[in-house]
């Protein structure tokens, strides 16, 4: 290194000697062909040179080179001089200073006035360019705005971006002087020209220009009326409306909207001009993309933060005049006026904005999008002379309001009582009776009442608390009062905080007026029909089970009733929100359904066995009224309609807060608690404090301590216990910590926010000795337990949240927080349990039996607790447990309905065996996604700091767990990336070597060296030259086909294989061949080997899912049930073996037919038969059908199937079947699993969605549109010939073909999940070119990018021949192509 850098200092010495030397000739020479080559020989060194070199010949340099510049005689030496000029600033920026001094600006703008040479033109714009960014004023006073675009129109596209680049940097720093921004006014119009350029960056420049501009003459309504006369609000609008979304960046179309603000602030024509361009089109085109499920949604480029939403509102604001508050601005008057003569406009704005205005408030963005919502709404129906009672109607504004009635803030309040108002006064008639359905009446009575008569109902649980940050305009916004969030007139950047309009009293008075006024006496105490109807069939519902009558005798009474209720959510009058809640059906529901359980606490349910059975039979019950009843005209089931008024009533409901890094900047901070390091984010300021009666043989009198706010409260509690603890006296021998800890400077460098997480949850190995596991501590803030699994950061927060406390990041991290802390006693569960399954113990026969009778599925539902945070009861936790109980019924409704039958048969309301066969009708899993929650929980996911540290709010972990399906698919990849594979976001890449005549063998490497390493694999082949995702893709789908391999003992389909096949295939998919606990070997098969397999099974599973890679299997569904944790049951087995299946199901039919004769009055059993045949005539033994190795039972009640152990044989066939024969394999499975990363991890969704991560989609190409997701380069068009004979034949290929033509273009037979529209690179279609005859050639690929090179053949059927030869024979090798 000192030899380089030696050599270096050389090289650079001699370069500047010779620069001098050059310069020393060039003050000399006097003849131009000799100045011209010293100049040609300055512009070849001078790139080559350092800073260093320049700066110090920069006094020489720059006056010699402007002097030169000038030399109108030679063109050729003013373009090198110039072309010096340029490299000595690229090479050394602050060289500007030296060619300003020397008055170069003058002479470039002279060379752009009269172009004479162009190239010399050229050169002077590059310079002038650069000279821009450092000294934009001397450039402006220069003339430079004329001068760059006096010939812009001469230019080339790249110069032409260069002389804009120009106006871009002088518009930067414009002089506030309304005289220096003539020359900018004179501009517009050809700047206006290029609104329609096809080069999206020329595009761009102008655009910022123009935001410029405005933010600087917006205050001079004479220059705004000028800006408007050039037609600029229309070139603005066009681009809004056509692909400004896709063209501009994300700053400059925000400034664009907000160009339209000011705009339309200060000129009355832009105004109108807006109205007749209909902006509220394109305004509504905007909000739509406010999609926060989308992964590119706007909020997410931005941050997360909504200020684009709020530059649209403030530009809707503005649109909407308000005279109240501007009584004396005759702009306004004018406006209003406007208006007020063309209703149509206003109405079609209403029309248009109305509806996406209540999908943001609903968002949740923050605060003050909520209330500009709400205030926009406001102004509409204030200046409508007629309020458009459909448009109301259709976005039930009633039920709207009734939920904006639950909000705390004041100003909220005070816009949703003046909406009211206003319709009640232009149509009260068509509103009257919708505000008492909706509650709106409700909730105003309630604002005036101290004690809210169902406060527990109607008011959520969690505030709208929303810390968040957004950009510097609208933070400065945040500052101020709502009543100022908006203003009219006033610029976004105004930072002044004012008093709040708003009298303490406001909303009380407004609130009592609308009582008095239009809450006529016949309404005060009235309720609907609907309401009182649903409060009658509630409480018979509940006497159903509160009485003592067996549910059997009530059975069709509890009918009638759920069929009255539902026949109430069908009918032609709908079902308001309100009415939903007050009427007590929720509860009601859930108590019926939960047999009064579903509140108590999980120790309490673990005895309640007998409950099962009454509990899966109302299930039953619901399902029969439920899923084959259907609106008339739609179709629409009567479930799918409950489950549509659950989630509208959450939807109203909840306010469960996303909380955004507020104040949580990135500042050096050191933490003494859990552990002592330096934090690279704020810190906590704690006092612990032992509780009253409490005593520690050490008592902790430190003032205050810096705790980690992402710390854990059992991390804590490992630090204190210590402390206040005898068993570890050596930390006790101080009572000051900093005595203990020697506080140094921290000057190490700061761990990531992943490291600082890693270094929590390691044990201190120290304090661990010291905690015996009895012992622990319970911690108390503001008189409440906190949770021992929760952060300090999130308890402090949920206590805000509680408490509704005005929450600010400065009162966060300033004040010092008590906590209490107490000596746990050992029954005190101090961590709550987490929802999990409890399946019955099985080991005797009478459970087996009990527990196949019944599916013990829905004990596991009451055992879940939802949000530890919500109230119970309350309305939001009954809403979840029904959703949750309807969601877990439509999963199991197969098992329920054929029970249903099964007991139809036993009782002879069904005669015959086939009955059994049923088709049960399912809810698409979509219906039970709530969007809401889902945007919530992307908004909260893509604040990165608060994922790094782990500050997220509990409900998303804790609805994750219990009601994940509330979420959609997407939503829950993304937090299953965030849990599963915390850290960085791109990981190494590790290359590794396999053979490929030994794949199982070189998967068995990859995984024990790299199955726990947070790297992405790359597979290069042994003695092949392709390498990267193509090789990496095949590998993996070699090992599954060596996986599906006849002889390895793993998948019951091995025992149908047909003689010659090389693969195990089942149309009904692979499932786990049984083994006895008794079997080592069968048919020289190890058991001990099939473990082995299934525990590198479980690892390439977890594996290609963390890498990304794509499987090929086809397994059963209930394989992936298995792998969920999930229990089977007998209805199981059809989904895998359905002729077993239906003979077991008869049989089951059979034992209960028996029982139930056996039942009344001593009845003859012995008429039950099968079929017409006695059981003993089937000479079955209890051998496991289809494994006769495989003894079930033994012994002399054993040798024989008949009637009297039919019931055994049933029970353990699907012991054997589905539990204890493949439990083993398993746990084998989930091992291997585990040793990439937690399977819990994936137990957040479903059957399907389970298949579609790991195996992706096996056939789904778009055939009617299948060139949209294929790109055409280098030679083809999608209408190129060869490529329309392409897309025939692929489109003709058949599923092996198509199987094959998948796994030659990009390594898989499979597509990722989404088909062909998600693959990653694009599928590209390429001209090969060739050497030889077209025909003769083969295509060829590059399955590391998705590439295929296709040869332009004569004929469709040449094509097709090669293109099937190509993916037949061209598999298993890559070499170069």
């Amino acid at each position: 290194m000192e030899q380089y850098d030696d050599d270096m200092e050389q090289y650079d010495n001699k370069l500047y000697e010779k620069i001098e030397n050059v310069m020393q000739s060039l003050r000399k020479e006097t003849e131009p062909s000799s100045q011209l080559a010293l100049l040609m020989e300055l512009c070849r060194v001078l790139p080559f040179c350092s800073e260093y070199s320049i700066s110090e010949l920069l006094n020489l340099l720059s006056p010699l080179l402007v002097e030169y510049s000038k030399n109108e005689s030679n063109p050729d030496i003013m373009l090198f001089s110039l072309r010096a000029i340029t490299h000595v600033c690229e090479v050394y920026p602050l060289s500007v200073e030296f060619f300003v001094e020397h008055n170069v600006v003058p002479t470039l703008c002279q060379r752009l006035f009269a172009i004479e040479y162009l190239d010399v033109a050229e050169q002077s714009l590059k310079v002038l360019e650069k000279i821009s960014r450092w000294h934009p004023l001397v450039c402006l006073k220069a003339g430079a705005v004329k001068a760059v675009l006096n010939y812009i129109d001469f230019f080339s596209t790249n110069m032409k971006r260069m002389a804009l680049s120009t106006m871009v940097n002088m518009c930067k720093r414009l002089p506030s002087d309304i005289d220096s921004l003539s020359p900018f006014m004179e501009a517009v119009p050809k700047l206006c020209q290029f609104f329609g350029h096809e080069g999206h960056q020329l595009v761009e420049k102008v655009a910022v220009c123009f935001i410029k501009i405005v933010d600087n003459v917006h205050q001079s309504s004479e220059l705004m009326e000028e800006l408007y006369n050039h037609g600029l609000i229309r070139q603005v609008t066009l681009l809004l409306s056509s692909n400004g979304q896709t063209t501009l960046s994300q700053l400059t179309y925000n400034g664009l909207v907000g160009l339209l603000v000011k705009l339309s602030s200060g000129s009355l024509a832009a105004f109108k001009t807006l109205y007749e361009l209909n902006i509220s089109r394109i305004l509504k085109d905007i909000l739509c993309t406010f999609d926060l499920t989308n992964e590119v949604s706007r909020s997410q480029q931005i941050g997360g933060n909504g200020y684009w939403v709020y530059e649209v509102l403030h530009l809707l604001n503005e649109l909407l005049p308000d005279l109240a508050k501007d009584e004396n601005d005759q702009l306004v008057l004018d406006k209003e006026s406007f208006l007020d003569n063309h209703s149509d406009l206003l109405q079609r704005l209403g029309m248009d904005v109305f509806p996406m205005l209540i999908k943001v408030f609903y968002s949740g963005v923050s605060v003050h999008i909520c209330h500009g919502c709400l205030s926009i709404m406001y102004k509409i129906v204030r200046l409508s002379k007629s309020v458009h009672v459909e448009l109301l109607k259709n976005v039930n504004i009633s039920s709207f309001l009734a939920g904006v009635f639950t909000q705390k803030d004041q100003h909220m309040l005070i816009l949703a009582l003046q909406i009211a108002e206003i319709i009640l006064q232009k149509c009260p008639d068509n509103f009257s009776m919708l505000f008492l359905k909706e509650g709106v009446f409700f909730s105003i009575d309630a604002l005036l009442t101290q004690e809210k008569r169902t406060s527990k109902l109607m008011c959520p649980v969690f505030s709208s608390i929303q810390l968040d940050s957004s950009q510097k305009s609208a933070s400065r916004q945040a500052l101020k009062c709502l009543c100022y969030a908006f203003s009219s007139g006033q610029s976004s950047s105004s930072s002044e905080v004012r008093n709040c309009k708003l009298d303490k009293h406001s909303v009380y008075n407004l609130a009592k007026h609308i009582k008095t006024t239009y809450l006529v006496p016949e309404l005060c105490d009235s309720h609907t029909n609907i309401l009182q109807n649903l409060r009658a069939l509630s409480n018979d519902l509940l006497s159903m089970f509160t009485g003592v009558l067996s549910v059997h005798e009530e059975e069709g009474k509890t009918k009638s009733i759920l069929s009255q209720i539902m026949d109430k959510f069908t009918g032609k009058e709908q079902v308001s929100t309100f009415e939903f809640i007050e009427s007590g059906v929720l509860k009601s529901l859930a108590d019926y359904l939960s047999q009064g359980q579903y509140m108590r606490n999980n120790n309490e349910m673990q005895d309640d066995f007998n409950d099962n059975g009454v509990i899966e039979k109302r299930f039953e019950t619901l399902a029969s009224v439920c899923l084959f009843g259907s609106l008339p005209f739609s179709g629409e089931t009567t479930i799918s309609v409950l489950i549509r008024n659950l989630q509208t009533a959450l939807v109203s409901l909840e306010a469960f807060p996303v909380i955004l890094s507020s104040g949580l900047k990135l500042r050096d901070s050191f933490v003494i608690v859990p552990k002592r390091r330096p934090i690279t984010y704020p810190c906590l300021k704690v006092c612990f404090v032992k509780g009253k009666g409490e005593t520690f043989p050490n008592e902790y009198t430190e003032e205050f301590l810096t705790v980690d706010p992402f710390s854990s409260l059992h991390s804590i509690e490992g630090y204190l216990w210590p402390m206040v603890s005898s068993k570890c006296t050596e930390y006790a021998g101080s009572s000051s910590i900093y005595e203990q800890w020697q506080l140094r400077s921290p000057q190490l460098y700061l761990p990531s926010h992943v490291e600082e997480l890693q270094m929590n949850a390691e044990p201190n190995q120290e304090l661990e000795k010291c905690d015996e596991g009895s012992q622990k501590l319970v911690f108390y803030f503001e008189g409440q337990s906190m949770d021992h699994k929760s952060t300090l950061y999130q308890e402090i927060l949920r206590h805000a949240i509680r408490q509704n406390d005005s929450f600010s990041s400065l009162k966060l991290w300033s004040k010092v927080y008590k906590i209490i802390y107490r000596r746990a006693i050992e029954s005190e569960d101090i961590i709550p349990p987490e929802c999990h399954s409890s399946p019955q113990d099985s080991s005797s026969d009478f459970k087996v039996l009990a527990y196949y009778q019944q599916t013990p599925f829905f004990s596991d539902l009451l055992s879940c607790e939802l949000v530890s945070d919500l109230e119970k009861p309350s309305p939001i936790y009954d809403i979840l447990f029904l959703l949750k109980s309807l969601e877990s019924m439509n999963r199991v409704i197969f098992h329920l309905i054929s029970r249903e039958r099964i007991h139809a048969f036993a009782k002879g309301k069904v005669g015959d065996l086939d009955s059994l066969k049923i088709t049960v009708p399912s809810i698409p899993q979509n219906e039970f996604v709530n969007t809401k929650l889902s945007e919530k929980l992307e908004q909260q996911m893509r604040d990165s700091l608060v994922v790094s540290v782990g500050a997220m709010p509990l409900w998303c972990s804790q609805l994750m767990a219990s009601c994940p399906f509330l979420f959609s698919f997407e939503a829950r990849c993304k937090y299953f990336k965030l849990e599963a594979f915390s850290g960085p976001a791109e990981l190494p890449r590790k290359k590794f070597l396999v053979h490929r005549n030994r794949i199982l063998e070189s998967a068995e490497q990859m995984m024990e060296l790299h199955a726990n390493n947070k790297v992405v694999l790359v597979v290069e082949y042994y003695e092949e030259v392709g390498t990267g995702l193509g090789p990496t893709l095949e590998f993996y789908t070699l090992v599954c086909h060596e996986f599906q391999k006849p002889g390895l003992g793993m998948w019951r389909e091995e025992a149908n294989l047909q003689a010659g096949e090389t693969r195990i295939r089942s149309f009904c998919g692979l499932f786990p061949r049984p083994w006895s606990s008794m079997q080592d070997t069968s048919g020289g098969i190890k058991f001990s080997e099939v473990t082995k397999k299934f525990f590198l099974l479980g690892q390439v599973f977890a594996k290609a899912l963390h890498d990304g890679r794509i499987l090929d299997f086809h397994f059963s569904k209930v394989f992936y049930k298995l792998i969920l944790g999930k229990e089977l049951f007998i209805y199981d087995i059809q989904s895998f073996d359905p002729e077993l299946y239906m003979v077991l199901q008869e049989f089951q039919a059979l034992v209960m037919r028996k029982k139930y004769i056996e039942s009344i009055s001593g009845g003859n059993s012995d008429i039950v038969s099968f079929r017409d045949e006695r059981i003993e005539d089937l000479f079955l033994d209890f051998t496991l059908p289809g494994y006769p190795d495989i003894v079930l039972a033994s012994g002399t009640d054993h040798s024989v199937v008949n009637m009297r152990n039919l019931e055994n044989y049933v029970s353990l066939i699907v012991d054997a079947t589905v539990r204890s024969g493949i439990s083993r394999q398993m746990e084998a499975f989930e091992s291997g699993f585990n040793q990439v990363f937690s399977i819990e991890h994936i137990r957040i969704f479903n059957e399907e969605e389970l298949e579609s991560m790991f195996c992706g989609e096996s056939d789904s190409w778009t055939m009617n549109n299948l060139e949209d997701y294929i790109m055409f380069d280098h030679g083809y068009t999608a209408s190129s010939p060869p490529i329309v004979n392409f897309l025939e034949i692929i489109r003709e290929f058949g599923h092996e073909q198509r199987r094959a033509f998948l796994q030659f273009v990009t390594g898989a037979p499979r597509l990722p999940p989404g088909g062909l529209a998600s693959l990653t690179p694009m599928l590209t279609v390429v001209r090969k070119h060739c050497s030889e005859q077209e025909d003769t050639v083969l295509p060829s690929v590059m399955t590391c990018v998705n590439y295929l090179k296709l040869p332009p053949y004569s004929s469709k059927e040449r094509m097709k021949e090669k293109l099937l030869y190509a993916i037949t024979e061209g598999q298993e090798s890559f070499h170069l192509s």
